[in-house]
């Protein structure tokens, strides 16, 4: 197997971090910024083994968290347990069907940022907490869940463009025939 889905996801999250930091025309236009790390956990894990969807979950999380007024990793656990219960039922999950990305990316878009207030509120920090946060939660949610489906896409776009279709190619012919003979003595 080649390295580079492995390399496009790592990129992918720094990029998502990063440009969640950077461009601000979703926050300008409804009032909240959309969290792609969720939805990229979600194709981690369907795509990836375990060591991919641990190494995403903290380079993420921890690249979130600098970014933003969290402490350092309290967004690596809820990445983390979103990847543990995605892709131990990866072979169940139907990840080809864009109605489950849209639902696992709505899921985790919505889990993650209540889990991430959930710790902040256990560690004894007060966010601030109104009814903009559930608008901003909705957002991040249905963001999430749009995001997915692109995710999904991209990727595979990107696999079969920079990638090789290996060419399986069996010595066996259909059409040759075997003549077998006895040899008399």
């Amino acid at each position: 197997m080649t390295k580079l889905p492995n390399i496009l996801i790592l990129l992918a999250t720094v990029g998502a971090v990063f440009g969640a930091g950077v461009f601000h025309g979703i926050r300008q236009l409804f009032g909240a910024q959309v969290d792609l790390l969720p939805a990229l956990m979600v194709y981690t894990a369907l795509s990836s083994g375990p060591p991919m969807m641990i190494t995403v979950a903290v380079l993420g999380g921890l690249l979130f968290d600098t970014l933003s007024a969290n402490p350092l990793g309290t967004s690596v656990l809820p990445l983390l347990l979103v990847g543990f219960l995605v892709q131990p039922r990866r072979d169940l999950i139907l990840r080809d069907q864009t109605y489950a990305q849209v639902v696992l990316g709505l899921l985790a878009s919505a889990v993650v940022p209540a889990l991430s207030i959930l710790i902040l509120l256990t560690l004894g920090h007060s966010p601030s907490l109104g009814w903009g946060s559930l608008w901003q939660w909705v957002v991040m949610s249905v963001g999430g869940a749009v995001a997915a489906p692109i995710f999904f896409i991209t990727f595979g776009w990107l696999n079969h463009a920079l990638g090789y279709q290996r060419i399986i190619e069996t010595s066996f012919r259909p059409d040759r025939e075997i003549r077998r003979r006895r040899n008399s003595p």
